[in-house]
């Protein structure tokens, strides 16, 4: 048994490998790009919408919901970046059910990358709210020696965000396969439910936080008495 998707390699050249994360990754780009351009055709903003636009529309309003919920105040480009992610490992840890699909959220590459986004994502829209003096004297407060631990916080944070997402879904699958290994008769058809419930409560989960992360970053001007930079989004 394989602990992570990584050690699955198919091709490697020099530094260029071509392992299963990967792989898998691609086959969930191609299927939600292809998806996208299925459900997103022949949309209608007048007369009688079809069933796939309501569908469609309900899960934008849902994820956008949810997320003005932690940002009142949702910035430009956020619901794009944030439903993307959560779209990708959901839709990633649904596949898990497949036979033979290993999900690349498995894999502590895949979360570390999608970490990091939410890494650079802080104080893009922190930056864009406040201005860059006003957003780095946040790490100043409230006194300079604090500047070593803010950043800390800043970088352990990611880290968890990673290592959440990862535990999770390779906890998971580890689970289900020793289960259908001891009782493959009785434990197939729950295991499959279960990891259709944790797969995209793990994906809500990493969206909601990666949202309060950016719209902390985005009221931290707030706490300080001054007044933030009024820009008008969307």
């Amino acid at each position: 048994m394989h602990i992570s998707p990584d050690n699955v390699i198919f091709w490697q050249s020099g530094l260029l490998v071509l392992n299963r994360t990967i792989l898998f990754t691609w086959a969930v780009m191609a299927l939600l790009a292809v998806g996208s351009w299925l459900l997103t055709r022949r949309l209608s903003s007048t007369g009688r919408v079809s069933r796939r636009q309501i569908i469609l529309e309900a899960v934008v309003s849902a994820i956008s919901g949810q997320l003005k919920a932690v940002t009142p105040h949702q910035p430009k480009g956020l619901l794009p970046l944030l439903g993307t992610l959560f779209l990708f490992i959901a839709v990633s840890n649904v596949l898990s059910v497949v036979p033979g699909f290993h999900p690349p959220t498995g894999s502590l590459s895949t979360t570390s990358a999608f970490a990091l986004v939410v890494f650079v994502a802080v104080p893009v829209y922190g930056v864009s709210k406040m201005g860059v003096v006003d957003y780095l004297s946040n790490y100043l407060r409230p006194s300079f020696f604090m500047l070593p631990f803010n950043i800390m916080g800043e970088i352990s944070r990611t880290l968890a965000l990673a290592v959440r997402l990862f535990g999770n879904v390779m906890s998971s699958n580890m689970i289900g396969a020793i289960l259908l290994l001891i009782a493959p008769l009785f434990f197939p058809v729950p295991m499959q439910l279960l990891g259709l419930l944790t797969g995209v409560v793990q994906a809500y989960i990493f969206t909601i936080l990666a949202a309060v992360y950016i719209g902390a970053a985005m009221e931290a001007q707030t706490r300080s008495g001054k007044r933030p930079k009024e820009k008008r989004y969307e």
